[in-house]
């Protein structure tokens, strides 16, 4: 069996168990999911299919399982040459692939920001689009604005490290990191959610964290084997993590803090504040803040 895969469509669900569904502690059908894969990503399979899933780990070592409809089985080396074969990551809320450089082109995918694409041309035959290639070795073109550098290894599927850029500006790192969440500003709430269509408050962080290159644990806690460490509260900076219970946000700087969350009349992506005075103060989360996280 072939020990790795990678995502064929533009989203797809990650289950904690191999069934979409379970019950919770009030009996009641909820779903399973657990994390977003996107176009592109690879996966290693850690395990033999369940009923039409195959338990799986991202280069992000977060482990869950997933349809097999979903991904394409590949080997070791067919993965090594997708990662290091120009890889370029989608920077649009979501982005279209067309037939030909021109908007009037057949739509092949579309895919939301994230995506992994191989470009063959950043800058093609027509101006403004790139021709870039899928997995499968079908061809198109994208608008190359909606395009930007992959500054993350996906070389801890086979490693079984944790690759992470070198920071060499802290002050560059934090402004693009903010820069990165501000960009989810207004997405809906999606529990397991990762990307554009809709993302839960530990998808906004660590996504937001790998765009440049650093992989943090994608849940709501400081995970040791991850970089984050505990800060003091009073030494946040802007990029820095703040943890409550089951909830994670950035603090983004003058006593405010972006997040994902589903609460009712302020639900999605959203920045609150600090101050006791501001309009958008949350009580119940200041009072329930209890830890600060950095990884400088």
């Amino acid at each position: 069996m072939k020990q790795f895969a990678v995502i064929r469509k533009p989203v797809i669900s990650i289950w904690d168990r191999p069934e979409e569904i379970k019950e919770n502690r009030d009996r009641k059908i909820i779903s399973s999911i657990a994390d977003e894969g996107i176009y592109g990503m690879g996966l290693r399979i850690s395990g033999e299919e369940e009923m039409g899933f195959y338990p799986v780990m991202t280069a992000y070592q977060y482990p869950g399982y997933v349809r097999k409809e979903d991904v394409e089985l590949t080997s070791l080396s067919s993965l090594m040459k997708w990662e290091e074969g120009g890889l370029m990551v989608t920077n649009g809320e979501f982005v279209d692939l067309m037939s030909i450089p021109k908007i009037q082109g057949v739509r092949i995918m579309s895919v939301p920001r994230g995506a992994l694409i191989k470009v063959i041309e950043f800058e093609s035959m027509e101006p403004g689009w790139a021709l870039v290639e899928l997995f499968d070795g079908q061809r198109g073109f994208m608008r190359n604005q909606y395009l930007r550098p992959k500054e993350y290894s996906q070389s801890g599927l086979w490693t079984g490290e944790l690759p992470q850029k070198e920071i060499v500006d802290e002050r560059e790192f934090r402004k693009a990191v903010v820069e990165n969440a501000m960009q989810y500003l207004g997405t809906q709430y999606r529990w397991g959610g990762r990307t554009s269509l809709g993302i839960d408050c530990s998808g906004l962080a660590s996504e937001s964290y790998l765009l440049s290159g650093i992989i943090i644990f994608r849940d709501a806690k400081i995970q040791p084997g991850f970089p984050v460490r505990e800060i003091p509260k009073e030494e946040m900076l802007p990029g820095d993590l703040m943890y409550f219970p089951g909830h994670i946000a950035m603090y983004i700087g003058d006593g405010r803090y972006i997040h994902s969350t589903g609460k009712i009349g302020n639900s999605g992506v959203v920045i609150n504040s600090l101050n006791t005075d501001a309009a958008d103060y949350r009580d119940d989360l200041t009072r329930s803040w209890y830890a600060s996280g950095s990884i400088f």
